[in-house]
């Protein structure tokens, strides 16, 4: 039995998604109605049973821990889309298993064993353009306490050695973009593990509303700071299609020469793509591909396999481009 806690949600209803079209199962799909979150008995019953109970209820600060514990109390192995600090340890846990962190973090370890011997440098920018749901808005906000604004990775952590940048064309995003920079702890496990001698991490606003929401949420409380970044998220979003580009240029060697490789991933939404990855987390702990103890998705699940498997439940398929010429090719 796979536990599924809040399944009605925009994360969860797309986890369980793909989990049915894995064929992985059976489901206990838990919603406010039948599992309250915040209890702990509600959760010791819902868990009851479970090999894996899946975490995709938010947000993840008021969340914190407990789905964690109640999989321990249960003997399951537990899987989270967040990121809860100081989730409880027992049996197997995959946590950060979404867009950010999750698949930002394992799409560049994927470019780097696809492509590359050794890698210098990379650039990478996240796009998405979506409606922000207030768990959604509240998960982001509590987020971006944890990394660095204009911060950078220069052989180890720099500060301020970036700047925000408007009116900005890519390859592979439709218009104009703001470039905000931001060094998460994410991107600095990864410019350590991949050994960068230089790595810049920007976030691509395509939306004015929501660029513009961005620098009043400093002065709002926290209610305020989500209303207006859930406002500012449909302003932007209407008459258009939701998506989410994540483009990642690296630098490095192969076979003794310089090369130069761009990886581009295209979805549709932020709770398509969590929900992709969750699901996928939960796939690899049934099949005993994570050993025991709390683990980062970006860490633990292999990037070749992870990524040939999102492809293959039509979700999303990177591409790699090659050189220059190809990326000023580039179009959504």
């Amino acid at each position: 039995m796979i536990g599924v806690v809040g399944a009605t949600g925009e994360v969860g209803s797309h986890t369980v998604r793909v989990l049915r079209a894995l064929d992985v199962g059976p489901l206990r799909t838990g919603g406010s109605r039948n599992v309250d979150v915040l209890d702990e008995a509600s959760l010791d019953r819902f868990a009851q049973g479970c090999r894996v109970l899946v975490n995709c209820a938010g947000p993840a600060h008021l969340v914190g821990d407990r789905v964690a514990r109640a999989a321990v109390r249960a003997g399951a192995g537990h899987v989270d889309a967040s990121d809860p600090e100081g989730a409880a340890v027992g049996g197997t846990a995959v946590i950060g298993a979404g867009l950010q962190p999750g698949l930002t973090g394992l799409l560049p370890r994927w470019l780097a064993r696809r492509e590359f011997d050794t890698v210098h440098g990379l650039v990478a920018h996240l796009g998405v353009l979506d409606r922000f749901t207030r768990t959604a808005a509240d998960d982001y906000l509590a987020g971006a306490e944890h990394g660095e604004a204009l911060a950078a990775w220069r052989r180890g952590r720099r500060s301020g050695v970036l700047t925000r940048r408007t009116d900005v064309t890519l390859p592979f995003f439709p218009g104009e973009v703001s470039l905000l920079p931001y060094l998460t702890e994410e991107s600095a496990k990864v410019a350590e593990h991949l050994g960068l001698d230089r790595g810049d991490w920007f976030t691509a606003v395509s939306g004015e509303h929501v660029r513009a929401a961005f620098d009043r949420v400093r002065s709002l409380d926290r209610a305020g700071a989500v209303t207006a970044l859930c406002r500012a998220s449909e302003l932007d979003l209407a008459g258009r299609e939701p998506h989410v580009v994540l483009l990642m240029r690296m630098e490095g060697v192969r076979a003794g020469h310089p090369i130069t490789r761009t990886a581009v991933l295209r979805g549709r939404g932020n709770g398509a793509l969590t929900g992709a990855l969750t699901a996928l987390a939960v796939l690899a702990v049934l099949r005993r591909e994570v050993p025991p103890g709390r683990h980062f998705a970006a860490e633990v699940l292999d990037p070749e396999v992870t990524i040939a498997r999102l492809g293959e439940c039509g979700v999303a398929a990177p591409f790699v481009a090659e050189g220059e010429a190809a990326l000023e090719a580039g179009v959504l």
